[in-house]
């Protein structure tokens, strides 16, 4: 007999329990792993994609790496001297702030900051972030990449699409079968704030523009007990 599809009644109290059993998981295993590793970096992430966090992680399946829940990642490593588990990692967590992580390490320092530093994936842009530059498409027949390209390295835009990029803004019409534009098109400028419409005719025209980038801002090491500052570098 099959399961009836009616919604089941989840009592509040299972979910309470259900969350705290994570925090208490999440705040033992960052405590364990400053006992097990010799580096904690803190990092940040902009332009925020799964998939390259993933890369990430796998890069360092030797590591821990934790992301979200800072208030949980901050209380394991301690907020003043008198709570911290370790010697001065309570100096770490006022870096624990927006979209940020920690990342336990035996590599050495040089190696860390060297490997973000040039890691970089460009991705398509989202509603709400601003945009890294101008793109304006040209006027006369519209191609599959938006004048990015030369006219004879490109094609023009299907005219099954006229429909679509209209409903987003762009003033086109079909001229012999062709999607056409009178005059110039500025999809966006350099700062705009984008919306919905924007992002998709940038994604259209496969104009990447969000740059995932992994910044570290401090780290703690365990031979010393000190915290440094990237950049700077300078002990805290």
């Amino acid at each position: 007999m099959p399961k009836s599809k009616r919604a089941k009644v989840v009592h509040l109290s299972k979910t309470e329990k259900k969350g705290k059993e994570l925090t208490h998981r999440l705040f033992a295993a960052v405590r364990e792993s400053a006992d097990q590793y010799q580096y904690c970096f803190v990092f940040s992430v902009e332009n925020m994609r799964n998939t390259y966090l993933k890369e990430v992680r796998s890069e360092f399946a030797d590591s821990r790496l934790f992301f979200g829940k800072t208030k949980v990642m901050a209380k394991a490593l301690g907020l003043t001297p008198e709570e911290e588990h370790l010697p001065n990692l309570s100096k770490l967590s006022k870096y624990l702030e927006g979209n940020v992580g920690l990342l336990f390490t035996s590599r050495d320092p040089e190696s860390i900051l060297s490997h973000f530093d040039s890691y970089i994936q460009t991705d398509f842009a989202r509603a709400g972030t601003s945009s890294t530059r101008e793109f304006i498409i040209p006027a006369g027949t519209v191609y599959s990449r938006g004048g990015e390209l030369a006219e004879e390295d490109d094609v023009p835009l299907p005219h099954s699409l006229e429909i679509t990029v209209r409903k987003w803004g762009m003033p086109t019409k079909l001229v012999k079968g062709r999607v056409v534009l009178e005059d110039p098109y500025t999809v966006c400028q350099e700062g705009d704030v984008l919306n919905s419409h924007q992002t998709a005719l940038l994604k259209l025209f496969g104009v990447a523009t969000a740059e995932f980038k992994v910044d570290i801002k401090a780290y703690w090491s365990a031979a010393t007990h000190e915290v440094k500052e990237n950049h700077a570098m300078e002990e805290e």
